[in-house]
């Protein structure tokens, strides 16, 4: 979990698999953007769908990466669920 305003970025397991495998650039984007995704937790993705437990999950293109996620307002976290280059 990362931490730097009002909300904090967190990345499940394939986030975290995902991430491992990017060089350290690359990895620096990454955390960049899931910084600026927190920091801005109530903007829209791109595009938005529902999961099995009824979280709106969002998804945007940000540079060469494919983010999903879904804020949970409650704990104050930006759930990363999968990050992807396309």
């Amino acid at each position: 979990m990362r931490s730097k305003g009002a909300y904090s970025s967190w990345f499940s397991d394939d986030a975290v698999t995902f991430f491992s495998s990017l060089t350290k650039a690359k990895r620096r984007k990454v955390l960049d953007i899931a910084d600026t995704l927190a920091a801005h937790p109530f903007s829209l993705g791109d595009f938005q769908s529902t999961d099995e437990a009824g979280h709106v999950i969002e998804t945007i293109l940000v540079d060469e990466f494919i983010f999903s996620y879904w804020v949970d307002h409650g704990a104050r976290e930006v759930r990363i669920t999968e990050i992807v280059q396309p």
